[in-house]
Parts: C-alpha cells; structure tokens; sequence
C-alpha cells in the first residue's frame, strides 16, 4: 500500500467518527461536536433555531460522508494518477478553513463564545495537521 493510500485512510477513519459525533451526539465536545460552541444550549431552548441547528450540524455530516465516500472510490478504484490529484484536491480544499472559519472561530474564541478556552488553537492544529499528512505523502509519494 502506498502512502497516499494510507494517508486518505487516516483521514478517512478520523473524519468518520467526526461523522457518527455528528449525527448521534452532537452535544460532544469531541471531535466535531457542536457543543464547543457556547451558543449551542441557547440554540436548543428555540424551537424553529433548534431544528435549523440540528440540520446544520447534520449537514456538515453528510457533506464529510461524501468526502469519505468518493475517497474510498478513489482508494479503491482509482490510479495513482487520481490519488495524486484527490490528495491535491483535499489539501486545496482543507486549506480553504483557513479562509473563513478560522477567523470566525478565533474571534468566537477570543469573545469566551467557546468552550473549552483555547480550542480554536486546537482546531487550527489539527486541521494543520491534516495538511502537513497529506503534503508530506504526497511529496514522499513524487519523490520515491
């Protein structure tokens, strides 16, 4: 098996318990789990905010299964030309974070909007981390 293969199956297996927070307990403070987010126990006491809460959150489930999904079809159907290019498509798109969200939650962060204190930090880590895997594979991948 080669490295990019691992490194989808990593990310693959990471972001499926993202998923099942998600879907099945999304008052975690693991992993995805809204409940970082000072406002989610706010959201639950409305009603109509609740439900749109809930669809938001089961949304980006179903949008991290589809990544899941078409990276295994590429895992397991795919040339080593479509890994190389799906690993370039995901650091492309996991840097997009960086763009939007992370202000957001750096400023959430800093207002006391999140709990636990610091877990902006955290986050930006660990979505660094994803793409230090995947450019690390795939320069390991071009150059071996």
């Amino acid at each position: 098996m080669d490295i990019l293969s691992i490194a989808i199956i990593v990310f693959c297996i990471m972001e499926l318990g993202n998923v099942l927070i998600l879907y099945f307990n999304p008052d975690s403070k693991l992993g995805n789990g809204v409940a970082v987010f000072n406002a989610w126990e706010d959201v639950k006491k409305d009603k109509n905010l609740d439900l749109f809460a809930h669809y938001m959150a089961y949304w980006v489930a179903g949008v991290k299964l589809i990544f899941i999904f078409l990276l295994l079809v590429i895992l397991i159907t795919g040339r080593e030309t479509t890994k190389i290019f799906a690993v370039v498509a995901m650091i492309l798109s996991i840097a997009t974070y960086f763009w939007k969200l992370h202000p957001i939650i750096k400023q959430l962060d800093h207002q006391n909007k999140i709990s636990p204190k610091g877990y902006s930090k955290t986050l930006g880590l660990m979505i660094t981390g994803f793409l230090i895997m995947f450019s690390l594979s795939l320069l390991i991948y071009l150059i071996i």
